[in-house]
């Protein structure tokens, strides 16, 4: 099984950022747990962060066209703005999982607006980073069920 861990702006400044709401880990110590996380459930993942939509839209393209099984999305504040993401992950009709790690329904009412989540299976947040273990594995079963 192969699946796409795709995340969307100023993720890769998680340790630096806002540790309040986001944690101390690096991204660097996400992309190590995500790893070691799918490696032991035999899943071979494809860990990619970018700070541009079209970017992130590419991926979620190279996905569908890569085979992939499916999607987990960070997809940064992009969440709230993004109908060109949406667009993408329904065009390509893959099983996808939402994820933040903060708990953004306790936030600004701006990140109460999710647009991809219309196109996602389930939502994780407010898991900190070990809210892309709960991804991955709400994932996996969904295919493994499929």
């Amino acid at each position: 099984m192969k699946i796409y861990v795709i995340n969307g702006p100023n993720l890769n400044m998680l340790g630096i950022r806002e540790p309040g709401h986001y944690g101390r880990a690096s991204y660097g110590e996400v992309e190590r747990m995500i790893e070691e996380h799918c490696r032991a459930k035999d899943v071979v993942p494809v860990i990619y962060q970018s700070n541009h939509e079209g970017a992130l839209v590419d991926k979620i393209q190279e996905a569908f066209f890569e085979g992939a099984d499916g999607i987990v999305i960070n997809p940064g504040a992009y969440t709230h703005t993004s109908i060109a993401i949406l667009d993408a992950v329904k065009a390509t009709m893959l099983p996808t999982v939402e994820i933040h790690i903060s708990k953004v329904e306790e936030r600004e009412a701006y990140r109460q607006i999710s647009y991809v989540r219309e196109a996602c299976i389930g939502t994780v947040t407010g898991r900190g980073i070990d809210g892309y273990k709960d991804a991955i594995d709400l994932l996996i079963d969904h295919i493994r069920q499929g």
